[in-house]
């Protein structure tokens, strides 16, 4: 049988990757695209500029079609995955009215305000990239997460005229709404000109970006955690039950009909804040690294793995993005001593980001009564075999990682395959699909000095600097007006 090949779009808060895989999972060439600096307005506003997402989209496909050797005959369709929680605003001709409005924008926690006439859709990241590539005025129901006129029990629009006029959109400024893993429409000729995708490709809808990487993982009901090194770093399980009277987590649609996808509480800016520490250390890093070859994330990680579990005492909160509830949190380094350098700062943010998503993690299995057995790690950050490790043994499981750990790129092409019907169904495209890299077992001595650490200390720093913070926060913005 000659090979068919998928191709998929993953786009995310910092870059936007488009892969080209097999229909058996195999990732045959990829190209990335990093995204220009969010444009942020004091505390309020962040928004992606100009059009960056469209134009990053046509470039990275471009490129991954450049270095795609296959027939271009021989790929069956396009996955389309974007950024969850952005509201998009869209003239009537597809450009957009103003920048996308980013998930970490506060316009984003309250409904629509209408307030430009030019305005003629309100969307997600996915409706507007539909719309630019097939002209169809369709997206998928699973990417709408946050204040939209959506019943949680259908996904589809309020019916009900008095629920749905809450939310202060009209109904002809919605797109319509299909499952994930269905097809959208097919690439127009004029987005084929300007992507390289061939006219006519169906492009199949997936879900919010989340749900998608959990289906790239290999997800399923069975006791095992991911964990999701993004931007915003979370955990997550899968089930059946769509439940709203959760407390340690949450029910997303899942990325497939019927599937729902349980979320902790998670860290906002969270491998921006490795990336952080790593500009922080500055330019020793980058030129030692280009000495040995490597990059500077990998020096970091040999250097930081002389440093011992727990640092010498040194603790990282992870608040470097205040919750639009909590305004008043800030991230800090707490323990500092003389002993301390460069790499126990950076390992440093790695436990501290591996003890907070415990605790997040813990605290939904303990809510559904499920016992966790493993977790999965995704993500750029999982190539670390340090990060991996001290998720291991902070969590006292074993991690595991897989061949494709960008998974949402992955969770696209599932989509794509379940939706054209290469595959009958959600379990027969994992098997078909998704295979495990390697494992990283706990080391007993470390899995005892961190449960001690997380339980007596790490735990409670929050507590017990809550007021403190609040106060300055008060006194800042007194001063600031």
């Amino acid at each position: 049988m000659q090979t068919k090949y998928i191709v998929a779009i993953d786009g995310g808060t910092q870059s936007t990757k488009v892969a080209i895989f097999d229909t058996r999972g195999t990732e045959i060439c990829s190209h990335t695209v990093k995204l220009r600096p969010m444009v942020l307005y004091g505390d309020t506003r962040v928004e992606h500029p100009d059009d960056d997402l469209w134009d990053s989209l046509k470039e990275a496909c471009q490129a991954a079609l450049l270095k795609f050797t296959g027939d271009h005959n021989d790929i069956l369709g396009v996955g389309l995955g974007s950024i969850r929680c952005c509201r998009t605003l869209v003239k009537e001709n597809g450009d957009l009215a103003s920048p996308v409005q980013s998930w970490m924008d506060l316009r984003l926690s309250r409904p629509y305000e209408h307030d430009d006439d030019s305005v003629k859709y309100v969307t997600t990241t996915t409706g507007y990239l539909t719309f630019r590539l097939t002209g169809e005025t369709k997206d998928t129901r699973c990417n709408y997460v946050g204040p939209w006129p959506i019943d949680p029990d259908t996904l589809d629009w309020y019916q009900e005229e008095e629920k749905f006029n809450a939310y202060q959109v009209p109904r002809e400024m919605l797109f319509d709404l299909v499952d994930p893993a269905t097809i959208l429409g097919a690439v127009t000729p004029e987005a084929s000109e300007l992507t390289g995708l061939p006219v006519g490709l169906p492009v199949v809808a997936t879900s919010n970006d989340k749900a998608v990487e959990g289906l790239g993982a290999g997800l399923v009901n069975d006791g095992t955690v991911l964990v999701s090194l993004g931007t915003y770093i979370t955990s997550m399980m899968v089930g059946d039950e769509n439940r709203s009277d959760t407390v340690n987590y949450w029910c997303n649609p899942g990325a497939t009909p019927g599937e729902f996808l349980y979320e902790s509480s998670g860290i906002r800016r969270g491998m921006a804040t490795v990336s952080w520490i790593k500009d922080l250390l500055g330019s020793d890093i980058i030129i030692e690294a280009e000495k040995r070859g490597i990059t500077p994330e990998t020096y970091l990680n040999i250097v930081a793995s002389d440093v011992a579990p727990g640092c010498e005492g040194l603790y990282t909160i992870l608040h470097w993005l205040a919750r639009p509830t909590h305004l008043h949190e800030r991230g800090m380094m707490i323990g500092f001593n003389g002993n301390h350098k460069g790499p126990h700062m950076f390992r440093s943010v790695l436990e501290g980001i591996a003890m907070t998503m415990k605790n997040h993690a813990q605290a939904m299995c303990d809510e559904r009564g499920i016992e966790l057995t493993n977790i999965v790690v995704s993500g750029g950050g999982s190539n670390g075999d340090l990060f991996m490790q001290i998720f291991a043994d902070v969590f006292g499981v074993p991690a595991y990682r897989n061949e494709v750990n960008g998974s949402a790129s992955l969770g696209a092409a599932i989509c794509t395959a379940i939706a054209l019907q290469v595959y009958r169904d959600r379990q027969e495209a994992i098997d078909q699909m998704v295979r495990r890299k390697d494992t990283f077992y706990p080391v007993l001595e470390h899995v005892e000095l961190y449960r001690e650490l997380n339980d007596n200390v790490y735990s409670k720093i929050c507590e017990a600097t809550d007021e403190l913070l609040k106060k300055s926060h008060e006194i800042i913005e007194r001063y600031r007006s």
